[in-house]
């Protein structure tokens, strides 16, 4: 009975062998890492033994003057020459002088002088001294040379972990993801189901002679889910994902990238039924040969390496190939057709319902108040994505609790969603109230201008208070619902709001200011836009002129291949001149047949700084009188309207 107890005993603990062997090696590093720190310090202490004792040091004339006025106490000579001199009033020196052990006559002169003469080996001339200073340099050198035997001997082992996958392997137990933890993009998680029934039950689609994707490419811009959704397919079907980033192939040394590709396939294979997701597609997946110096070089290896197995990928092993991007433009065509990455899911920015769903999935476990609207929220962040939601509630949370607040309310997700837009405020910034009276003319001509033209967005906020980089002031505009076709109408009466800023500048003061240069560059764009892409312009016609073909690895501005010549862009550019002017010319006059209502409201913003869209559509209701009255008295507006910016300031006429 104690026999097999004792043998119960060893097979409930049992020693791996493994571990033994890894015990030994570390038992063997440990050893010659000791050896190295004992010869370290056997060498610090020669050299400590060697420069202690660092005297101050005086020629040896300097010496003999000493001794001939009665200055020295005593004399330490060593036998390499060095003298080491103690004075009478305690002060150490040391001099040198190679001959004066050898010349007796003059020691004993000294000593009859009183001083204390003393002799000393030198501690080089010392036989120990000299066999460890000698054999140090041996012992290093032969322990170097048995690392390197021993690092040449483990040389295939090391080359098989530097060609290894570094790729994530996530177990279906580990924070498991599933598609209650994604929302606003349904269209997606309906074309992506079919591939969790495969993962689940591959033998019914094999039963009746259907064939999964080999490879399943997501597109869409950046932080819309791709990944996410890529980790809630995993989930669902309970399976292993191994997760890697484009780069993680990409390496100096030729062949690594391609030897990772395939590990990665043949632990996915092992694993299977699984998933492999590669982020960042176009990292090692852009065409081929269109660099600058061509060739085949490790990119193109790995690429090439990542194609073959696609290609000998057997859709019966139970392994499904994802793959994200939001350069699609730039793969080789070669990834893209059938067989490999033959299935394609546009994963987009979502709508008013998607990012409410998306804000309720991130408020989940943050203490929220009862006035929160998530539904004001959706429609106040129109192309916000998954990633601008969640980074809106983080902020508000961050605000929340910088406040001391016990819960998240409305105006903390308020204050977010402005300084996500516009950047913090910067309230400590000090500018003058001449600045501050351009700053509120000049909102107040986009706000106007924008309240009377019939295709804009209803105004959210109006303010003069610093911004962000570069902002002094902004009008914020957010539309009520999403939308994906643009009339003509509405690009240019979102032209006329831009340049109102600059049009309420030039008609009150007679001048433009600095202020306007990012109005200007924004309206140039769009109306670019209007003439060269969406074919907007009734001279020009329905054509779209813009170069056609891009290098993938060159900026695109210097390899754009233009499809027109000279005389065609002059006209295309005398076209975008004349929308631009037209549209200024409308702000204008918009502005100057509202120009008693607009004194009003920039007097009224300059004094309170901060306008929100309810108050300012009330305040347009108003008839003149009316608003007089709710401005404030006469005479803050009287000083208002009668301080002098031109003498103060220096502003470039235009």
């Amino acid at each position: 009975m104690a026999k097999n107890k004792n043998n119960d005993d060893k097979n409930i603990n049992p020693q791996p062998k493994q571990d033994k062997e890894e015990n030994k090696k570390k038992v063997k590093s440990t050893g010659i890492i000791w050896i190295y720190i004992a010869l370290a310090a056997i060498f610090v202490i020669a050299i400590f033994f060697l420069t202690k004792e660092t005297k101050t040091n005086i020629p040896f004339s300097q010496l003999i003057n000493m001794i001939n006025n009665d200055e020295v106490e005593s004399m330490l000579i060593n036998q390499n020459g060095t003298i080491k001199v103690v004075a009478k009033d305690g002060s150490l020196y040391e001099s040198f002088s190679p001959n004066m052990m050898s010349d007796k006559q003059y020691i004993d002169t000294i000593i009859q002088k009183g001083i204390k003469v003393d002799y000393k080996q030198s501690l080089s001339s010392k036989w120990w001294f000299t066999l460890l200073m000698s054999l140090i340099p041996t012992v290093v050198i032969v322990l170097f040379l048995f690392w390197m035997y021993k690092y040449a001997l483990s040389g295939t082992k090391s080359s098989m972990t530097f060609s290894k996958s570094l790729s994530k392997k996530f177990e279906p137990s580990d924070k498991k993801i599933t598609f209650k933890d994604v929302a606003g993009i349904d269209e997606v998680i309906e074309e992506v189901e079919d591939i969790v029934n495969f993962l689940k039950n591959p033998s019914e689609y094999q039963e009746i002679g259907a064939r999964m994707p080999k490879g399943v490419l997501l597109v869409g811009p950046p932080g819309t889910g791709k990944t996410l959704t890529a980790r809630a397919i995993a989930g669902e079907a309970n399976v292993p994902f191994f997760y890697s980033s484009g780069s993680d192939f990409v390496e100096l040394f030729v062949g690594v990238g391609a030897a990772r590709v395939r590990d990665l396939f043949k632990t996915a294979k092992e694993n299977a039924p699984s998933i492999i997701f590669i982020d960042e597609l176009d990292a090692v997946g852009r065409q081929r040969g269109s660099g600058l110096g061509g060739g085949n070089d490790e990119r193109e290896q790995t690429l090439n390496a990542l194609l073959v197995e696609l290609d000998g990928f057997d859709s019966s092993t139970g392994v499904i190939v994802m793959a994200a991007t939001n350069r699609p433009d730039v793969l080789d065509k070669a990834l893209l057709r059938p067989g490999r990455f033959d299935k394609k899911i546009f994963v987009g920015p979502p709508d008013a319902n998607g990012r409410k769903e998306i804000l309720k999935i991130h408020v989940r476990n943050k203490v929220i108040s009862d006035d929160v609207n998530l539904d004001i929220l959706a429609k106040r962040t129109p192309g916000f994505v998954g990633a601008d939601l969640e980074n809106l509630t983080n902020e508000a949370a961050l605000i929340a609790t910088r406040k001391r607040k016990p819960a998240i309310d409305m105006s903390d997700f308020e204050e977010a969603l402005e300084k996500i837009i516009s950047g913090p405020a910067k309230k400590h910034k000090i500018i003058s109230d001449k600045e501050r009276k351009i700053l509120a003319y000049h909102e107040m001509g986009h706000s106007l201008i924008a309240h009377y033209l019939p295709n804009t967005d209803p105004i959210y906020k109006i303010t003069i208070i610093p911004r962000g980089v570069g902002s002094l002031g902004s009008t914020l505009l957010l539309p009520e619902k999403d939308k994906f076709l643009i009339k003509k109408s509405e690009i240019l009466d979102r032209i006329t709001v831009m340049l109102g800023g600059r049009a309420a500048e030039k008609l009150v003061f007679g001048f433009a200011t600095t202020g306007a240069k990012d109005d200007l560059q924004k309206s140039t764009d769009l109306a670019k836009t209007m003439v060269y892409r969406l074919g907007m312009s009734q001279k020009i016609g329905p054509v779209y002129w813009e170069g056609e073909e891009d290098e993938v690895f060159l900026g695109s501005e210097l390899t754009k291949q233009r499809n027109y010549s000279e005389e065609t862009k002059k006209e295309l550019d005398l076209e975008v001149k004349k929308i631009i002017n037209n549209m200024y010319d409308k702000a204008i006059d918009i502005l100057n047949k509202n120009r008693k209502r607009l004194d009003l409201l920039s007097s009224y913003i300059f004094k309170e700084e901060t306008i929100y869209g309810e108050e300012f559509k009330k305040m347009m209701e108003m008839d003149i009188e009316e608003l007089e009255t709710y401005v404030g008295n006469e005479s803050e507006l009287n000083e208002f309207l009668n301080m002098d910016v031109i003498n103060n300031l220096q502003y470039q006429k235009a």
